[in-house]
């Protein structure tokens, strides 16, 4: 096993290959000819992943989401499909920041990020522990409301509206609407973009369940 088998699938920095390789006075160098051979992935300039042959471990697209661009966090229909509450596969890893928004094509895939205000990020946030490593996610809740807010093409200006979206457009899985904390959604309504589209949610959740 060489060292990079120790740093498993967390993505690295050339310093950490610099500790990996003491010896090397040329670290740059080194990490063209790893990336040449195929034993590490370069995800952007100087943030790298070892190769699933010399970790030994699958890549975890949710993990190096958090660290191609932060702060950010999982969501949309990421989110959405990691939870199981929408059908269809998500090919595209969708994500929520602060910074400005902007997408990373990799070898991994392509990384997709949607930049909003520091009151709504906040808001709707968990961190999972899944195969040894952790990452921050959107709750299921807080995935919804992203999706309405950054989706183009979305005004929920009626409550049908909402029936219309959730059960004809993204198949949403309305069982698991009695689920959900409500009070998640009612403190994003105030931080949207679409203020009355989420209101207009709120308010269909509510009637489903007779509040």
């Amino acid at each position: 096993m060489g060292p990079l088998f120790n740093i498993g699938n967390i993505p690295f920095d050339i310093n950490v290959l610099s500790s990996l390789y003491p010896n090397c006075s040329h670290v740059t160098e080194k990490a063209r000819a790893l990336v040449d051979s195929g034993k590490i992935i370069r995800l952007k300039k100087g943030l790298y992943i070892a190769s699933e042959e010399e970790s030994g471990k699958a890549f975890n697209r949710f993990l190096i989401s958090n660290h191609i661009y932060g702060p950010s966090y999982v969501s949309q229909s990421t989110a959405l499909r990691y939870y199981g509450l929408i059908p269809e596969r998500v090919h595209t890893t969708q994500a929520v920041t602060t910074k400005h928004s902007r997408d990373f094509e990799t070898p991994i895939g392509l990384f997709r990020y949607i930049g909003c205000s520091g009151e709504y990020f906040h808001i709707g946030l968990k961190i999972t522990h899944e195969d040894g490593v952790n990452f921050l996610i959107a709750t299921p809740e807080k995935a919804l409301c992203d999706l309405i807010n950054f989706s183009k093409g979305i005004n929920l200006r009626f409550v049908k509206d909402v029936r219309t979206f959730l059960e004809d457009d993204i198949r949403f899985d309305t069982d698991a609407l009695a689920d959900l904390d409500i009070e998640i959604i009612k403190r994003c309504a105030p931080h949207s973009r679409r203020q009355k589209s989420i209101e207009n949610l709120i308010k269909y959740i509510e009637n489903e369940r007779d509040i």
